[in-house]
């Protein structure tokens, strides 16, 4: 596999799932543009991801059975299509809608990312999956940093336009570097996705991982939409600027990928997850304690992006270990699951900041992510390495 490959998906697959959080530092001017409540921003954030799910449904089988590269390219035009239409929403109905789209398209990511380990060698899959992960980690964090910047200074619409231009230029670039990868396999979409449910109910490492990410994600998403409102509430006042600036701070976190894959490679990912889903844990006490300063919520970020994104490389070098030939169901149904978590994570993230403030959020973050690293250290399901 050559390292310009490797250097393309993993900028592809950041550059992809950027798209889904560029509103995260923005939420609090769109809703000012558009009129509506903290509630409502969560739950346009939840669209988003409830958007990458259902497209992760529909799209991420198919890279068992089609051309991955073509359905790759056919997939990021249709994202310029959405992010334009975002940028143009007159109101918040047209705005919920396209975030919905949004997320759709979004879910190339997890069909670029099967076919990197498809791609990879079996003794360098964490590896290689460790560096795209990287990739696709500074693509969430990095793209609040650039649509606080850009948004504070040509307003929140021209943030989208940029990332609907971006969408043109990287459908080109896959079309010529990328190689073919034909597909041997003959089934049906619907019976792609029966199938899934038959890897589900016979690998529990699948069902253990899957539960994982979900509480993590959830943890994670919840986080990151309410702190835009913390920054902007006393005693900081801050802006989107500086919303955004905390991407490149929970961006050391992302640096430790590809190290985590490759301990996952030597000494089995199982064990990597717990350790992880615990530091993450860790974070949110951090943050709910000494979240008041500056130190604490930088201490805290960095610390919760190096958890959730080391327990997420770990989870995939397991699950890609199972079947070779099934490898996009499988990651179908991880993600799903993981995406799902950070939906409702969005969500509760948002009533937990209007019900209970900051202390509510790191509350309900320290719960989802110490459940998770419980799973692990209880053996609530069967432990296969």
């Amino acid at each position: 596999m050559r390292p310009r490959t490797i250097w393309l998906m993993a900028i592809s697959v950041g550059v992809i799932v950027a798209n889904i959080y560029y509103a995260q530092p923005l939420l609090a001017d769109i809703a000012r543009d558009l009129h509506f409540s903290v509630v409502t921003a969560g739950l346009v954030a939840m669209l988003c991801q409830i958007g990458t799910v259902a497209g992760m449904l529909l799209f991420v089988p198919l890279g068992d059975t089609h051309e991955r590269r073509g359905l790759i390219v056919k997939l990021i035009l249709g994202a310029a299509v959405s992010l334009i239409a975002f940028a143009i929403a007159p109101n918040v109905t047209c705005l919920a809608v396209a975030a919905l789209a949004v997320g759709l398209f979004a879910a190339t990511v997890h069909v670029i990312v099967p076919y990197a380990a498809h791609l990879a060698p079996d003794d360098q899959r964490g590896r290689v999956l460790g560096f795209v992960f990287s990739g696709l980690l500074m693509g969430i964090l990095l793209a609040r940093t650039f649509s606080g910047f850009v948004g504070a200074q040509f307003g929140w619409r021209s943030v989208f336009w940029t990332g609907a231009v971006a969408m043109l230029v990287l459908a080109a670039l896959i079309r010529w570097q990328l190689p073919k990868s034909d597909s041997e396999l003959q089934l049906t979409w619907r019976e792609l996705v029966g199938s899934s449910w038959i890897l589900v109910r016979d690998h529990a490492a699948l069902r253990e991982s899957a539960l994982a990410g979900a509480l993590g994600f959830a943890a994670f998403s919840a986080f990151w939409t309410t702190l835009v409102f913390r920054l902007g509430a006393p005693p900081f006042h801050y802006g989107s600027r500086v919303a955004g600036l905390f991407g490149l701070v929970g961006a050391a976190g992302a640096l430790g990928a590809p190290i985590v894959g490759h301990l996952a490679d030597r000494r089995g990912p199982r064990d990597t997850v717990m350790v992880a889903l615990a530091v993450g844990a860790m974070s949110f006490l951090v943050m709910g304690f000494w979240g008041s300063s500056l130190a604490g919520l930088i201490v805290g970020v960095i610390l919760l992006d190096l958890g959730v994104q080391s327990a997420h490389v770990s989870n995939q070098t397991r699950i890609y270990a199972i079947d070779p030939a099934a490898r996009s169901r499988l990651n179908m149904v991880y993600m799903v699951c993981y995406f799902s978590g950070g939906a409702l994570g969005s969500y509760a993230g948002a009533h937990a900041w209007q019900l209970l403030g900051w202390r509510g959020v790191c509350g309900f973050g320290a719960v989802a992510l110490g459940a998770g690293a419980l799973l692990f250290t209880r053996g609530r399901l069967p432990q296969p390495r």
